[in-house]
């Protein structure tokens, strides 16, 4: 199933039917007076979060939703049947922009979450509505108001407590196939993994943290290089970020420089995000001569002017991913006891995960206005490129999907 992360829709809420005009007509009784119904409520339109959903290509193709519109009012008081809710499944870690104003309608981060994204119209009143001790025979009646119309956009994040950065062929889908039993595409050259890989990892019985693959960056994948930076929005509500490095590249590739690269893509993209708490793993390590492990280890570690954790590991042969995933296992235990304890830093962190969200937002909005803008045959003045990647240029049915896999 194809993988797809953004959609645009309209949807239209039901109208509110219209009020009757009726009167009681029966043998023996004389001016028996109005009994004209109210219309029925138009239906709404709601989003509700699939835990199931993994993509938003049902919304792909087709693209209007219409609620059912009230029923009209009828004669002895009968009231209109109200429109049926139109409910919209989508999943979980999706966002809802009114696309005219880019507000934030809401942000659906839980299974069974529901957002109501068109109101339905009112129903019309009915001429009994209006009778009075000086109106015994009313005429007037009112229609029913039209449903909310809204132009939306859908923008899915997947849900992971741990994102991957790398180069392409840094061994990150070698890593998450290595620790969960997800089994992403690996092979010996660059972007194989054209999508987000989530997996499982179950460290104890009762303990598990789920961690996400983005394709690789290039150096200028803020310009639109290589796959872009588009996926990098993906690890925005990510908890933890591991910064793969290949420590024994094929080519002529200096393992710092490579660093350095990822490093300086992640800032341009969001610096926030750059704040994020991240943790060095160099991989590959069996591929290099044992003796030249620290120097190689150094190299980097001063390069990068890096202060936190560092982890040597071999994601093929699993050496090292034991003690990492426990690790990590352990920074998100104390990472939910201290918010739970810590005002301050329950405040800090939602104040960093805000400041992510809008710039990320930011950047994915001047990459839509750049599309934009080229479709309609002017170039901008900074150019951002259009090699990113793009759900209206390809058209893989057959592309893979995201799956959560637990080993």
């Amino acid at each position: 199933m194809k993988f797809v992360d953004e959609v645009s829709i309209r949807v239209k809420a039901g109208d509110g039917g219209n009020g009757c005009m009726s009167f009681r007509r029966e043998k023996f009784i004389e001016n028996g007076g109005p009994n004209g119904g109210d219309g029925g409520d138009g239906g709404s339109v709601y989003m509700i979060a699939d835990e199931n959903l993994n993509t938003l290509v049902d919304y792909r193709y087709t693209r209007h939703f219409d609620a059912e519109r009230g029923s009209n009012g009828g004669s002895t008081d009968c009231t209109g049947k109200k429109g049926e809710e139109l409910v919209l499944r989508v999943p979980v870690g999706t966002t809802v922009i009114d696309a005219a104003t880019q507000e934030v309608i809401g942000d659906l981060t839980k299974a069974g979450q529901k957002l109501l994204v068109a109101h339905g119209g009112w129903h019309g009143l009915g001429n009994t509505r209006f009778k009075s001790s000086t109106n015994r025979a009313p005429r007037q009646t009112t229609p029913g108001k039209p449903g909310e119309a809204r132009d939306l956009k859908l923008e899915m994040k997947v849900l992971a407590d741990v994102g991957l950065l790398g180069l392409p062929n840094a061994g990150k889908s070698t890593f998450i196939r290595s620790v969960s039993a997800a089994k992403p595409k690996v092979a010996d050259y660059p972007f194989t993994t054209l999508v987000p890989n989530l997996g499982v990892v179950s460290v104890d019985r009762w303990k598990s943290f789920v961690v996400a693959d983005i394709p690789g960056l290039i150096e200028g994948a803020s310009d639109g290089a290589g796959l872009g930076i588009r996926f990098l929005k993906h690890l925005a509500r990510t908890r933890l970020l591991l910064h793969l490095v290949d420590m024994a590249p094929l080519d002529d590739t200096s393992a710092p420089d490579a660093a350095e690269v990822i490093v300086s893509e992640l800032t341009k993209f969001s610096p926030s995000l750059a704040e994020r708490d991240r943790w060095l793993v160099l991989n590959k390590c069996d591929q290099i001569l044992e003796e030249e492990h620290d120097a190689r280890v150094k190299e980097i570690v001063e390069r990068l002017e890096w202060t936190g954790p560092v982890y040597v590991i071999s994601a093929i042969s699993k050496l090292g991913t034991e003690r990492l995933c426990h690790d990590i296992m352990r920074y998100m235990e104390d990472r939910a006891d201290r918010l739970a304890n810590d005002p301050a830093y329950k405040e800090e962190l939602a104040d960093l995960d805000q400041r992510i969200e809008d710039e990320a937002r930011a950047q994915l909005q001047a990459l839509d206005d750049q599309r934009a803008l080229r479709r309609s045959g002017v170039k901008s003045v900074h150019d951002i490129g259009d090699d990113d990647w793009d759900e209206e240029d390809v058209d893989d049915e057959d592309g893979p999907e995201i799956i959560y896999v637990r080993d």
